[in-house]
């Protein structure tokens, strides 16, 4: 069990590579990686959520080539 959580964490993490065209899907995706990643690590979801999406605009913003 413990493998499969790691293994749906990385997945998930993999989620911050979409970026998304506009500021509101950027800020979608990294919610719900960071949602995601939360829920299987057993964090809050609410701040994995906002973690997640000022993370995903943050990189999406600086980096806009890599998205």
């Amino acid at each position: 069990m413990f493998k499969k959580s790691w293994i749906l964490a990385a997945a998930l993490f993999t989620g911050l590579a979409a970026c998304g065209d506009t500021l509101g899907e950027q800020a979608l995706y990294g919610g719900a990686a960071g949602v995601g990643g939360a829920a299987v690590t057993g964090g809050n979801v609410g701040t994995g959520a906002l973690i997640g999406a000022g993370a995903n605009v943050a990189y999406c913003q600086t980096n806009p080539g890599k998205c």
